[in-house]
């Protein structure tokens, strides 16, 4: 099943939903019905259901969001003059209108035509009979401007200075609420015409009934009403782009392969609502947007399932299903159990024919849209693949959560990742990339990383370079521990990319047989900075940094020579420490001399990566022991 008939195939399985409001935080969205679309409303009009006047008020910012029916024609239209059939700005449904603005008329007169022809009809409803009964009084202006909801200048007329929501007062949008007895044995239905489904109903009887001809639909080989004009708003409320567009008469990007349009692409107009409808849906429910591109996964039943581009710390506490209340305290080896259990709860969860769905929208100009990433595979193989990364990159981290840090083993979200490789210190002290211009390295980021965590493919090596490089830095971060997170960045890149090389399996354990030259390298200068970093009076020596972490950059490209000087500056660290203390560093270094071999030793060739493990992984060693031997003093 392609993307498409899988979208056509969620909004059947959905349609139920179609009308209903919701929230994702204090955002709404719907599943559209057909031949709707949504807009924000700056003006309410409540009428009596024999189409009296009763009163009108502005629209709360918080409740703009409105569903209301369209036309083909008016459902796309950008400029020109397509009236909406029920609601829509002023100068289309107030006859009165042009007696406040110059204006002639001729929108109003479109507009009402179009509503006495669905009033008329045998699929009409009460509040279309209301509605057009109190605007054919031609009196809407001045009833706004009694309710003090529109105002007038010194000259009489409406001002565009004036504005309800930022937008000028002459082009509003107005909204229908329609007061009526209703007995206590009919169904409730509310009295808000963009939330009854009744209404929604019956406009969609009407316009099924008014589609004229027919022919071939491409998508779905039936013979049908045709549509050239597809949905807009695809990514969100203010998106502009369209996915689908057949209108370009004047380049004619189809000749020379087509006669016409009508040969090149032909959708019909049922099929093309639904896949724009459920596209807009889950994307609001669940889509991930990254600068202009906007990526959406979904399970085919819409089951829950771990974001693929979150850390491993969210995954496994999004889990709500995990009970730690006989955990006696907080501890690394809660947040492995909980990730594990998250994807063996999910995996029970899902069905044998269940499959996930990714979809990348980018806008390639203005008013076009792409499909830039579309994948399909059995949710079963998702899981693996989701849990294949998190322990193939699995490293030690720190995440900032309730004022403090947590420390977790995993890997980061594909933001975080974008934001230590491409990233600057912002004022609060974090990375992220601040410069408007490259913000576009998020959406590169994730598109590059989208194969390596659904797929299991290799890591992009300039991205493993440029982690070891930033890591090599340290110098070039003012926050400690952005360094430290960008050195377990690469840290975690490095480990996969020797996994997917070369089979080799690392871990944030030390591995004191290694004899590799990068390892040992690594190892040494971490030996090298806590030697003088442990002679540091902490209350003092705040802000200094150690010669290990000065040479750093030049140690990974010459360490032959750099080690030579970063030796002799250790002799007065190591003349301050106890005879103890120094003896048991310099059997350390002594023992990771033996390990050389004499060679690699003299090599002064550039370091790769692998040198960071050997650092990490002697460091947090080295840290273990000191608090090792503290507990054991």
């Amino acid at each position: 099943m392609n993307w498409k008939e899988e979208l056509i195939r969620l909004y059947d399985v959905n349609a139920d939903k179609a009308g209903e409001i919701e929230y994702k935080g204090e955002t709404p969205y719907t599943l559209l019905p057909l031949y709707h679309s949504t807009v924000t409303a700056q003006i309410e009009v409540t009428i009596y259901e024999d189409g009296n006047f009763m009163n009108a008020s502005a629209v709360d910012a918080n409740d703009k969001f409105t569903v209301i029916p369209v036309t083909e024609k008016s459902g796309s239209r950008t400029a020109g003059k397509e009236p909406h059939p029920l609601c829509d700005n002023l100068k289309y449904i107030a006859g009165d209108y042009k007696n406040y603005v110059d204006d002639n008329g001729e929108c109003f007169d479109l507009y009402i035509n179009q509503l006495g022809k669905w009033a008329n009809s045998d699929y009409s409803h009460y509040k279309v009979n209301a509605i057009y009964e109190y605007l054919k009084k031609q009196t809407l202006i001045s009833d706004l401007l009694k309710s003090g909801v529109l105002s007038l200048d010194d000259n009489g007329v409406l001002s565009d200075s004036f504005k309800i929501q930022n937008i000028p007062q002459t082009k509003a949008f107005v909204r229908f609420i329609v007061r009526g007895k209703i007995s206590e044995e009919d169904e409730y239905i509310p009295d808000e015409c963009w939330l009854d489904k009744t209404l929604q109903n019956s406009y969609i009887k009407y316009a099924e009934s008014t589609s004229e001809g027919g022919s071939l639909c491409y998508l779905s080989g039936n013979v049908e009403p045709i549509t050239y004009l597809h949905s807009r708003k695809v990514r969100n409320e203010g998106d502009s782009g369209k996915l689908i567009s057949a209108n370009d008469e004047v380049c004619f990007t189809f000749r020379g392969r087509f006669a016409n349009k009508e040969e090149a692409f032909a959708i019909g107009n049922e099929a093309s609502q639904k896949l724009h409808n459920a596209l807009k849906w889950i994307i609001r429910k669940q889509g991930t947007y990254f600068d202009t591109l906007t990526l959406v996964a979904w399970e085919s039943a819409l089951k829950s399932m771990p974001d693929w581009d979150k850390d491993t710390y969210t995954i496994a506490e999004s889990y709500d299903e995990y009970d730690d209340s006989e955990d006696e305290y907080y501890s690394n080896d809660i947040i492995a159990q909980k990730f594990n259990n998250a994807l063996l709860g999910y995996g029970k969860s899902i069905s044998d024919n269940s499959n996930m769905t990714l979809l990348g929208i980018d806008a390639a100009t203005t008013g076009r849209l792409a499909l830039v990433e579309e994948k399909t595979l059995s949710s079963a193989k998702y899981l693996k693949n989701i849990k294949n990364w998190h322990e193939s990159c699995k490293w030690r981290y720190e995440k900032f959560n309730d004022g403090k840090f947590d420390v977790f083993y995993g890997i980061l979200s594909v933001r975080d990742i974008a934001d230590i490789l491409f990233g600057k210190e912002n004022d609060k002290g974090f990375l992220s990339i601040i410069d408007a211009n490259s913000k576009s390295l998020y959406a590169e980021t994730a598109r590059r990383l989208i194969p390596c965590i659904w797929e299991g493919q290799r890591i992009p090596y300039d991205y493993v370079e440029r982690a070891v490089l930033r890591a090599s830095q340290p110098l070039s971060y003012n926050e400690r521990r952005n360094w430290e997170k960008t050195l377990a960045l690469a840290c975690s890149f490095v480990k996969r990319y020797r996994y997917d090389r070369n089979k080799e399996e690392w871990n944030m354990a030390l591995d004191k047989d290694c004899k590799d030259r990068n390892y040992l390298y690594g190892r040494l200068l971490a030996l090298a900075n806590q030697i003088e970093y442990s002679t540091y009076d902490f209350d003092k020596d705040k802000t200094r940094i150690t010669n290990a972490m000065k040479y750093m950059n030049r140690f990974s490209q010459r360490p032959f020579d750099t080690w030579k000087v970063i030796e002799e500056n250790l002799n007065p660290y190591l003349s301050k420490l106890d005879m103890g203390l120094r003896s048991w560093y310099e059997k350390r270094i002594n023992e990771i001399m033996e390990l050389f071999d004499t060679k690699d030793f003299v090599d002064n060739s550039k370091l790769n990566g692998l040198y960071l493990l050997g650092y990490h992984c002697q460091t947090y060693e080295l840290r273990n022991s000191k608090s090792k031997n503290e507990e054991d003093n």
